[in-house]
């Protein structure tokens, strides 16, 4: 076992450890820490704790200190010299006619590197711009090509729900999220009702997932065939949520009925498809 402190860079993101070597952290807390590119600054995700040896990615960098007012001002410079970063670089990028968006600029810490995120629809050459940029910043640049989902993360919005992007408000990470969630949740299938402002599925399709796999396996689908106080029918209609049913019976005799899943037992399970919109 190791004892480490979890640390990360953004409001919302990935942890990383670090050795606290020796000191105490409290979560919340601003710190400097060592990391591959020099010193950053991030804050305590979670305090002082042990965790197995197999968790830690070597080396283990150590955090160096609490962050001090000399700290919290070189952080508020760098951030106030990305947006002249992101102007110059834009410039740049239209004098060498790149075909390219830039997203946003970041300085390391000590000042000693710049990193540009940007989309593209393709592979761009952009190693003169990297010397553009290096001869007028007199630093390290890094280029960096993102996706649309990353960029939306990065840039934040509202979205169709009225709330702020899941990803920039608490999301660590993307979910994995696909057309088949759509239809077991019985979502209209048009694009741009079930996409976000990136472009991409919604990530929210993955939170009730586990709900509808649930839901869709004690209730039965259109067409099934089921056994009712009525007598035998076919479900014609699904409520997924309240678990109504629809079924005519199958001897033709009365107007179809409403019943629910608890008072039905399924004979066969029918063509398996789920009305388009069961949510009321």
């Amino acid at each position: 076992m190791t004892e480490v402190i979890s640390v990360r860079f953004k409001d919302v993101g990935k942890n990383y450890y670090f050795s606290p070597d020796g000191k105490k952290y409290a979560v919340g807390g601003n710190v400097i820490v060592e990391t591959a590119n020099g010193l950053a600054f991030g804050t305590v995700a979670e305090p002082n704790h042990d965790i197995e040896d197999e968790r830690i990615v070597p080396p283990l960098k150590k955090a160096l200190r609490v962050a001090n007012e000399k700290d919290y001002k070189r952080l508020e410079e760098n951030e106030a010299k990305q947006a002249d970063a992101l102007k110059i670089c834009e410039q740049k990028i239209a004098a060498r006619n790149l075909d390219m968006k830039l997203v946003n600029a970041e300085y390391s810490f000590d000042g000693g590197k710049i990193t540009f995120f940007f989309t593209a629809d393709g592979r761009v050459d952009f190693r003169e711009l990297v010397k553009d940029l290096a001869n007028h910043f007199h630093a390290r640049i890094e280029l960096r090509q993102i996706g649309v989902r990353d960029e939306a993360k990065m840039l934040g919005g509202i979205g169709i729900c009225g709330q702020p992007y899941c990803c920039k408000r608490f999301l660590d990470d993307f979910l994995p999220v696909s057309i088949k969630m759509a239809k077991e949740q019985g979502l209209s299938l048009n694009p741009t009702k079930i996409s976000g402002s990136c472009g991409r599925l919604m990530c929210c399709l993955n939170y009730e997932q586990d709900s509808y796999e649930y839901l869709n396996s004690i209730t039965p689908s259109v067409g099934a065939t089921v056994k009712t106080e009525n007598g035998i029918g076919v479900v014609s209609d699904v409520n997924l949520i309240t678990g109504n049913l629809t079924v005519k019976l199958k001897d033709g005799e009365g107007a179809p009925f409403k019943t629910n899943r608890k008072y039905v037992k399924v004979l066969s399970s029918g063509k398996g498809k789920r009305p388009e919109n069961n949510k009321e």
